[in-house]
């Protein structure tokens, strides 16, 4: 599991700046809350969003979806699962992604509460309520502004007319005025908020599966309020309060034949795995121990075990327990995976090239991740006769998941083995074009179309970097 640093496949999904004035504060109070699709207010609303790729987890998660986004209408291949790295039970949505924090896949114990999380984010997406609240923020915006003019208009007057207290009365207005057009929009927020919940409960019901997840996550968040002491005004949120948020998804749960439908023990075990990852990567052995208290002798539990050894610098004992695991389980991709990355911090380049290569046939869902990994391999070992089979691993890497930075910079160094120079600047270019780098996409592309032949593709290309923006 990597943090998103620098340039990675997936950039921060917003970096949000206001100016100043009443408008400009409720923007921020407004886009803030629209952000926060279910339970916490995410990093998104407060700058960049730390956005970790794992092919494991993602896999899992697009299994979830997948159904749940069938029944909504919505295509899959068009709606991006994203990870962040937060330790907060929270989701949301932004564009055609659905964000999903690793605190809520950590603290779920089951799969069926973040399929829950994911019908409910389906729905935010399939009723289109990012474009209509677009449509409330102007209209909101608009009514801040009205009000603070005509709080102005009755200073104004009251200056003329002597009157001091249709002074008084205008500052009432200028500061009502922002107040009352967040509360027109917080409201239409919960209103949106519980046509999610109804459209969630729809989609798992047309899946067969159980609204009980829901259920759970909405009482887990209900009692961290009320443990937190705090006092919420109804009407200075954006979401219904969890507890009639509760009340009416009991009602629509318990009417549904599906109520008491399981997780097959299958995805389960699965789930299991996923969270002893992400303990491990966020809080090392002791987190694992934490989690797994009641069966540390688990398949999951040694799993997270074997990665809490590698990152705390003991990667050979983590290879031998995972060579232990591989023994119970020889196909499951994501045991050869992370085994070829411990090889691959202990040099031992050829036995990560082969670790990878099993990881990558054995994984049925194809993850670009798991390719991009076995073409650094296959460059990190340093033999010409793997550069040819490292540049086809990443392209086709970077063809499925073209915005992957890491993959760009590993194939331009597989080019620079081969000794093919003016390729190895072109993709160079195209990665920092990709990642939104302009001025640096522009310096490779000028130096790629010296070396590439004129009229080629490849100099086409780089012609076309260079262009852009003029």
């Amino acid at each position: 599991m990597k943090t998103n640093t620098a340039l990675n496949s997936e950039r921060p999904a917003a970096t949000i700046r206001f100016g100043k004035g009443y408008a400009a504060r409720l923007s921020r109070c407004v886009i803030t809350a629209a952000l926060a699709c279910s339970f916490a207010l995410p990093a998104l609303a407060q700058g960049r969003v730390a956005v970790v790729r794992d092919a494991e987890i993602e896999t899992l998660l697009k299994e979830y979806a997948q159904p749940v986004l069938k029944a909504a209408g919505l295509k899959s291949s068009r709606v991006q699962i994203v990870l962040v790295n937060d330790p907060s039970f929270n989701a949301f949505v932004d564009g055609q992604r659905i964000f999903v924090n690793t605190g809520a896949l950590a603290a779920a114990s089951v799969p069926n509460e973040i399929i829950g999380v994911i019908a409910h984010e389906a729905g935010h997406l399939a009723g289109g309520h990012q474009q209509r609240l677009r449509e409330q923020i102007a209209a909101a915006r608009t009514m801040a502004i009205v009000g603070s003019l005509l709080g102005a208009g009755a200073i104004a007057a009251g200056s003329i007319s002597g009157n001091s207290g249709g002074a008084q009365a205008g500052g009432a207005l200028i500061t009502a005025a922002p107040g009352l057009a967040q509360r027109s929009l917080l409201s239409y927020r919960r209103s949106e908020e519980m046509n999610a919940d109804q459209a969630a409960g729809r989609y798992l019901n047309a899946t067969g599966q159980s609204m009980r997840g829901m259920l759970t996550t909405f009482e887990r968040f209900s009692q961290s309020l009320s443990l937190s002491g705090v006092q919420v005004d109804q009407y200075q949120i954006s979401h219904p309060l969890p507890r009639d948020r509760i009340a009416l998804l009991e009602e629509l749960a318990r009417k549904s034949k599906y109520f008491d439908a399981k997780d097959p023990a299958g995805l389960v075990a699965r789930h299991n795995l996923m969270r002893a990852k992400i303990a491990a990567y966020s809080g090392g052995a002791q987190a694992v121990a934490r989690l797994f208290a009641k069966d540390r002798g688990s398949l999951p539990a040694r799993y997270g075990d074997a990665i809490a050894t590698d990152l705390a610098g003991n990667s050979t004992a983590a290879l031998k327990k995972l060579d232990g695991l591989i023994k119970e389980q020889p196909k499951n991709p994501y045991f050869h995976e992370f085994r070829g990355e411990v090889l691959i911090k202990l040099r031992r380049n050829d036995e990560a090239v082969k670790a990878l290569s099993t990881a990558t046939k054995l994984d049925r869902s194809g993850s670009a991740l798991i390719r991009a990994r076995l073409g650094f391999a296959l460059v990190a070992s340093g033999k010409a006769g793997n550069v040819k089979r490292a540049i086809e691993e990443l392209r086709a890497s970077i063809q499925s998941e073209p915005d992957n930075f890491t993959a760009y910079r590993n194939l331009s160094q597989a080019y620079g083995q081969s000794g093919d120079v003016g390729n190895a600047e072109l993709v160079l270019a195209e990665g920092n074009f990709r990642a939104g780098n302009t001025r640096d996409a522009k310096v490779f592309a000028a130096r790629a179309l010296q070396k590439l032949a004129k009229g080629s593709p490849g100099a086409v290309r780089a012609n076309d970097i260079l262009t852009i923006g003029k």
